[in-house]
């Protein structure tokens, strides 16, 4: 009995004696760990042209004139940002989270924004012409004040503006 008793306890002891060599040596997991982050960020006539800056967070940044000419911007977050005739020409912003932002005047010529979050933005005067919003997340007022001048076929995924926004 001592035998299967000792066994046991030392059968424990490895076992917890490993699961904290684990635990210690584990790098933290965290999802957002070397996320570039400019909330709060004034960047008004920054060039980040032909940049990758997938997932990066522009939250209540300023960024009016900022130049994100062919950019990767997928999965990035521009919640409360002003981006008043920023250009997004060629960016690439699927799944991006483009809530309560200013787009009035801005470039999307060719930009695509499949499976975006455009949620009480404002895109008045934007220049849409071949953007892709597909699967896109757009308030009903905006998406009809869209169709009036949607026109194009995006390049790269070749679908049409009207098309993806969903204009009759």
């Amino acid at each position: 009995m001592k035998k299967i008793l000792r066994s046991v306890v030392t059968l424990i002891t490895i076992l917890t004696l490993a699961c904290l060599l684990v635990m210690f040596n584990a790098k933290p997991g965290y999802a957002q760990i070397n996320t570039i982050n400019y909330n709060n960020a004034s960047l008004e006539n920054r060039d980040f042209s032909n940049t990758d800056l997938v997932g990066v967070n522009f939250v209540a940044a300023e960024m009016r004139g900022t130049n994100f000419k062919g950019a990767n911007l997928t999965n990035a977050m521009f919640t409360k940002g002003v981006m008043l005739k920023a250009n997004l020409e060629g960016a690439n912003l699927t799944g991006a989270l483009v809530d309560r932002v200013t787009l009035d005047n801005a470039n999307l010529r060719n930009a695509i924004f499949t499976d975006a979050t455009l949620t009480r933005s404002r895109l008045f005067d934007a220049d849409i012409t071949g953007a892709d919003f597909s699967n896109a997340l757009i308030d009903r007022y905006q998406v009809s004040l869209m169709c009036t001048r949607a026109d194009g076929v995006n390049p790269v995924t070749g679908v049409a503006t009207r098309d993806s926004l969903g204009c009759k």
